[in-house]
């Protein structure tokens, strides 16, 4: 059996890796430097966008209070921006505009972020698109509004209101809501399973000279790259999908896949290519979550596969647990759930693709009604920014020594025990 090797064998190969990075990064800068120029050469540009989110809020301003509507949109060229808009404006989430903007005074930096323009809305489209059909006839088997909103975000990473956003995150589950890399990698292993017995029956018959490996995968990557256009290539799903394409390019040439040098390819490559992601959130972590698995790996890997399925949920669990307070917040007694809700939702979420497509879409609708009816005494917890670079330096030092390994978990489960005690 050969052996694998390593990603960078001498630094030469490290220099040309970094040389073929600064030539893509360049390029990709100056394309959206481009775009950045032409969307701020006037003082108003028309603008074809989608709302990501829209809501209310209230201010001070002259002593008297003032009632308007945010819009959170996505324009078609892949940048992010905030606008306001009156609060007699109709419900128009999710909805296509055309719209005149004033964004001459953003920097490049702001324009790779998201910034704030005065709008006028010119254009609201009818959205006839499959994903509103599709969601439709989600939205017909359902009787709770709630519960099919939930659905709609699993099947067609429609965004969840703020209220339920809040209800997942006290939960400790909203990486089973939002749809990620985790769902990609679940639709990959039915993917597999529903074409390899087929392909292989086929193949002994007409065409023994190709590999299984390869057409399996090709043919998983096309039926995923199907399902990125008709979501609109979510970022989320773009990441992980092209990291996906790159794990399998690494092993089909006989490189180690669960290595920090792959992962540290990945995520450079990944950035070169879309830079925006650089500032996205859901971005750092899902690299996070990855390199906790193979920080995991590295140490524990002649466990037997009984031990790593027990123990690798538990570990990404309070590995992840600070990054979750420290970004979102919300906590509860029934958080530490999340372990069970997801090892069990990686057989619920094939159950209801396929429910849903026989039309008994509401099957699990009293279960899902419990669960976010729950009485959770959510509490927000402040922790201190400087707790989660502690955290991150034991882990890069776990790296290079297993002693550090415990450390870490010392001081996770000491995280633990403080989100506890301020619920009870």
């Amino acid at each position: 059996m050969l052996e694998k090797v390593s990603l960078f064998q001498t630094k030469k190969d490290f220099f040309h890796f970094f040389l073929l990075s600064c030539i893509l990064l360049s390029i990709t800068m100056g394309i959206e430097y481009y775009n950045f120029k032409q969307l701020t050469k006037f003082d108003s540009q028309l603008v074809n966008a989608s709302v990501v989110k829209q809501y209310s809020k209230t201010k001070v301003r002259k002593g008297k209070l003032k009632t308007y509507q945010v819009l959170k949109l996505q324009s078609e060229d892949g940048f992010t921006f905030y606008t306001t808009a009156s609060k007699k404006l109709q419900d128009i989430k999710y909805k296509h505009v055309t719209m005149e903007i004033w964004a001459g005074k953003i920097n490049f930096y702001e324009y790779m972020q998201s910034f704030y323009a005065f709008s006028k809305i010119l254009e609201i489209h009818d959205d006839t698109s499959y994903k509103r059909a599709l969601n439709k006839q989600i939205d017909e088997q359902h009787k709770q509004t709630n519960i099919s909103l939930v659905y709609q975000a699993l099947f067609t990473a429609k965004p969840l209101p703020l209220e339920l956003q809040q209800i997942f995150s006290s939960l400790g589950i909203s990486h089973l809501i939002a749809i990620s890399g985790f769902h990609l990698s679940v639709l990959s292993g039915i993917l597999f399973f529903l074409i390899k017995f087929p392909y292989k029956f086929l193949q002994k018959r007409f065409f023994p000279y190709r590999s299984l490996k390869v057409d399996t995968f090709i043919i998983i990557v096309l039926s995923l790259l199907v399902y990125l256009l008709f979501l609109d290539m979510p970022p989320s799903l773009l990441r992980a999908f092209t990291m996906l394409l790159i794990g399998f390019i690494l092993y089909d040439r006989g490189l180690h896949i669960i290595s920090m040098q792959t992962l540290f390819l990945t995520i450079v490559l990944i950035l070169v290519i879309f830079p925006r992601l650089y500032f996205n959130i859901g971005f750092w972590l899902s690299v996070a979550g990855v390199f906790y698995i193979f920080l995991f790996l590295l140490h524990y890997k002649d466990r037997s596969k009984v031990w790593h399925f027990l123990m690798l949920p538990l570990w990404l669990y309070f590995t992840m647990l600070p990054y979750s307070i420290v970004i979102f917040g919300n906590f509860s007694i029934y958080h530490p759930l999340s372990i069970i809700w997801t090892a069990l939702f990686t057989l619920f979420y094939p159950i209801g693709i396929f429910l849903h497509l026989i039309g008994n879409g509401s099957f699990f609708d009293s279960l899902l009604s419990l669960l976010m009816n729950l009485e959770m005494h959510t509490v927000k917890i402040a922790v201190d920014f400087k707790l989660l670079l502690i955290e991150i330096g034991l882990s890069l030092a776990a790296v290079y020594r297993k002693l550090f390994t415990y450390y870490l978990i010392l001081y996770l489960l000491g995280f633990f025990v403080y989100a506890i005690n301020n619920v009870t």
